[in-house]
Formats: structure tokens, C-alpha cells, sequence
């Protein structure tokens, strides 16, 4: 279904990027470290895995995937997952005069690998996973319909107003958690304030 293309770009565009940042950008970066200074070993990329699945059934996703307009929803993604990663690459970076330059050739780099084609091509064989034919061709009669253009057009902002107000609401729970905890353990309180105060801001 369509939700199972939208919630894998714009978790990338958005809660993903921000909740990974330090761990999977450090890791990233550190990998980044190590390949540059190896010897360069170019590695193929997996071809697209459709080759099992019958030829009927994969032009009914590709058809649906055209219905649902999945290429402009990715662009829409591709763009704000850039803008989205400015900030926390820049954040997982060591401060210096070369980090906004060496962020800038990565967002350029990045942007050009984002490829909609590629996209299309692995998420072929998860809707064969998961649907039948006739189910394909279910979907492609609904999202045909008023009701399921309407779908089409409001969801991107649907999925997007709901995460942005569930992260908000994650927020809130941290930071009652944290104040609580705090508030029943005046040590760690303690300890919490003398760590952040010999601790020098980035």
C-alpha cells in the first residue's frame, strides 16, 4: 500500500535522521574515515530482486506505483530528507573551518544518489511479498477513484502533521520523565548539574 512507501521516505525525511543523529552519523562517519583512507574496492550494487515475480504481477505494482504518483512523493521526501540532514551532519561533525564546506559537498553528493528509479525497484518485491494480483489490481481500481485521489494528495501531510505532533508528544514525556526522576533522586540531580558545568559546549 501506499502507506508502506510514504512512511519509509518521510521517516527518512524527518524522526529517523533526528533520532539516529548521533549514533548512525558518527558511525557513518567513522566508516567514511576508514574507506577514504583504504584502497578504493568498487563494490556492484544488488540489482533490483523482481526476477522471481511474475511478469503480470510486477507491471500491476509498477502501474500502481505510477497511480499513486510515488516518484513525486519521493522527490517531495528526497528534499526535505536533505535539508533535514544539513543540521545533523553539521552537529556530528568536529567544529573547524572546513566543516560547512565539507557538508555542502556531501548534501550535493547525497542528493545525487537519491534515485526514485532505485526506490521503485526495491519496493517491487515487498508489495509482491504482501500482495496478491487481484489485490494490486484492487488498489489500483481504488486509487482511481475520487476517494483515492484525494488519499493520494493528503496523506504526505497526514503522515507528516501526525509525526511531527507524536514527536512533540515524545518530547513532552522526556522531559516529565527526566524532571521526575530527577526530582526523586537529588543526587543524581546533583552529579547531573556538576557534569554539565565542566562540561564545554561543542
Amino acid at each position: 500500500m501506499r502507506i508502506l512507501l510514504l512512511g519509509v521516505l518521510l521517516c527518512c525525511e524527518s524522526s529517523h535522521v533526528a533520532a539516529q543523529a548521533p549514533t548512525t552519523l558518527n558511525s557513518t562517519l567513522v566508516h567514511a574515515q576508514a574507506k577514504a583512507s583504504s584502497p578504493v574496492v568498487t563494490t556492484a550494487l544488488p540489482g533490483p530482486q523482481t526476477a522471481k515475480i511474475n511478469p503480470a504481477k510486477e507491471a500491476a505494482i509498477r502501474k500502481l506505483f505510477e497511480v499513486q504518483g510515488t516518484k513525486n512523493v519521493f522527490d517531495r521526501a528526497a528534499a526535505g530528507m536533505v535539508e533535514n540532514a544539513r543540521p545533523q551532519i553539521s552537529a556530528a561533525l568536529p567544529a573547524g573551518g572546513y566543516r560547512e564546506k565539507l557538508v555542502e559537498l556531501f548534501l550535493a553528493r547525497f542528493k545525487e544518489k537519491l534515485d526514485p528509479t532505485q526506490m521503485v525497484n526495491v519496493a517491487v518485491p515487498v508489495y509482491d511479498k504482501y500482495f496478491t494480483t487481484i489485490e494490486i489490481e484492487g488498489l489500483i481500481q481504488f486509487y482511481s477513484t475520487p476517494l483515492g485521489k484525494k488519499a493520494i494528495s493528503v496523506l504526505p501531510q497526514v503522515l507528516t502533521e501526525s509525526q511531527a505532533a507524536g514527536m512533540k508528544l515524545g518530547e513532552r514525556w522526556g522531559q516529565e520523565a527526566m524532571t521526575e526522576v530527577l526530582e526523586e533522586h537529588p543526587d543524581l540531580k546533583k552529579a547531573l548539574e556538576a557534569a554539565s558545568a565542566t562540561t564545554p559546549n561543542r
